[in-house]
Formats: C-alpha cells, structure tokens, sequence
C-alpha cells in the first residue's frame, strides 16, 4: 500500500503531522509513505525514518503532480485541506482523507468568542484522516529527527551557557503573535539563568536589541543557525517559553518544559504544545504553562495574525506577568 501524505507549511503544522507518519509506518507493516512538503521545509523531515519518499513543491504545481502521478498512490492522506490539495486530490484519482479544518468553529471564536472548538490537539484531527486505515494514535507524541553526525558542539555557544540556559523562541509568523521586545527585555531582567534568543534571520534585529541589556546573559543566536540547529538548540536547552510558533512544536517534540505565550491567537484552536496525550482541560501536560489574556474582549481577534494590533493596545501580550513565566522557569528548571 503506497500513501502520499501531504502537508506544505509550515514549521510547526509540519512537526505536529509526525505522529500520524509514525503510526502510519509502524502499526500497517505492508505501508510506503511518501510526503508532500514546500521545498523550503523539506530539512524539517529528510531525517524522518518513517518516510520512504519526499517530494517538494516549488514553483509549478503541475510538474509535481506529473511526478506523483508516476508514484501510482492508493491513497492520499491530505493534512493541509486546502485549494492546491484539491488540486492533487482531483489530479491523481485516488481514494483521499482530508482533516477536518473547522474553520467555522474558529471563525466563531475570533469573531463573536463563541467557543465550540473541541478540547483537542490539531494532532488529534489528523488522525481522523487515517483512522479507515486502522491506524490509531499511539500516544508517544511528535517526532524530531537530528543527524548525529551534524550536532552543534559547545564552541557553538558561549561557554556562560555550557551548564544550561533558558531557550526564548523571540520569532513569530506575524507581529501579533510576538512578545513585544519590552517584554522579553523584562523576562531577562528577572530570569536568574543564562538565556538563547532563538529565531530566524527576520528576528535578529529584536534579538540584539534584548541582548544589549546584558551581553554575557543573554545570548543572541537568531539568523545565526539552520532550523535544524535550532533545533537542537532547542533539545539542550533546560526550559523553552515560546511564542505560538514553530518551535514551540519542536520542543515539545522534544518533551522539554514549555511556557507559551499567546497574542492574538489562542491554544483552543488545538495547536497548543502536544506530548502525545494531553488536551488543555482534562489532561493537562504537567511540563506545559499556557500563558495567555483571556479577560480581554477582544481575543482571540485571528487564527492567523496581523502586522498590527487592530485595537492598537496589544493587551493580549504587553499583559502577560513575566514575573509569572520566570517563576514558572525556575520551577522547571529545578526538575531533572
């Protein structure tokens, strides 16, 4: 039985689809699967071993489709649900599952915070899309593969962090899902332990700008290493509070301790950190703080972002008590 999987973007959707590959492979013995990705994600997943095959979509969906067309699919397993899926769905002509988006559940909480959204992970969804195949979540959370031999060693961070450092994930797909630098700059204030600004190239700006406060403290590395090495950044780090974004995903892959801070979104739309059993009411994760400003009217406002807070006060994150989150580090960091 040969199934194509397909989810294009992005970082963290991307993680939280490993478990159903997982499952896939291991509990249907007689399954080859192949992954559908953007090409820009493909590092994300080439050290997968539950993938037999990759392909990347660039520029032209249609000489993609004449490549998956060769393949000869019995089935398609769509994890992304949207017009270029159909796209491949209707092209190739084959039995597919695709997960239930629940896009006017969201669109009723950002717009009138009606919450009927299932008090479950996205993971949870995904797995729908697979359950006429007989494959069941097994509970053992998502998956991040590493190569062994293109580990980071200690030169590749200051010797202040050699004994164990607070990892802040400071990036963000939109500017209403970051915590403002004022208050990361207050989170360093107070935290007693070396810290990693962790983010991409677009990041490196407000990653110097919190560095400056103390430069031996706290140590900038966005748009200094791959999304892999981040990673792996992320794996050694003691703790990681994070905004909603794609390594937020990767440390809970990881099982580390994460505090996350929520803006305009909110962790009911289900992508909240997911160890493979939890949901936020009845089985909350012991290693997950959900920091988040449920009081104020106005959020969640998107399942998305903006550039700009639309009320213009950015309540939802400059309200957020880094007093709290540093007591919440210190509680983990004290756990071995």
């Amino acid at each position: 039985m040969k199934v194509l999987v397909i989810r294009f973007s992005s970082i963290g959707d991307i993680v939280l689809t490993t478990p159903v590959i997982r499952c896939l492979k291991q509990q249907r013995k007689d399954v080859v699967v192949h992954y559908l990705t953007k090409s820009v994600y493909g590092t994300i997943l080439i050290n997968n071993p539950y993938i037999d095959k990759l392909h990347y979509l660039q520029d032209d969906l249609d000489l993609v489709i004449e490549e998956l067309k060769k393949e000869k699919f019995d089935y398609i397993i769509d994890l992304h649900n949207n017009l270029r899926t159909m796209r491949v769905k209707k092209a190739l002509k084959v039995k597919s599952y695709s997960f239930p988006k629940l896009n006017v559940q969201k669109w009723l909480l950002t717009n009138f915070k009606v919450d009927i959204m299932p008090d479950k992970s996205i993971v949870e969804r995904y797995f729908e899309t697979v359950s006429s195949l007989d494959v069941r979540n097994d509970g053992k959370g998502l998956d991040y593969f590493l190569r062994e031999d293109k580990k980071l060693g200690n030169n590749d961070i200051p010797v202040s962090h050699w004994g164990g450092y607070v990892g802040c994930v400071i990036g963000g797909s939109y500017t209403t899902k970051k915590l403002p630098v004022a208050q990361w700059q207050k989170f360093c204030e107070l935290v007693p332990y070396p810290v990693i600004l962790l983010g991409g190239p677009e990041d490196r700006d407000a990653g110097l700008e919190i560095a400056e406060q103390d430069k031996i403290k706290i140590y900038n590395s966005c748009g200094k290493f791959n999304i892999n090495e981040s990673a792996e950044l992320v794996k050694s780090a003691r703790v990681i509070i994070s905004n909603d974004t794609g390594l937020m995903h990767v440390a809970a892959a990881f099982q580390k301790p994460v505090i996350s801070l929520w803006g305009n979104t909110s962790p009911e739309m289900g992508m909240f950190p997911y160890y493979g059993f939890n949901n936020l009411k009845e089985r909350v994760a012991p290693q997950s703080v959900i920091m988040e400003n449920d009081k104020l009217g106005c959020h969640p406002c998107s399942k998305l972002g903006y550039n700009k807070c639309p009320k213009g006060h950015f309540k939802c994150m400059y309200d957020l008590d880094m007093g709290f989150a540093v007591e919440q580090v210190k509680k983990f960091w004290s756990v071995k």
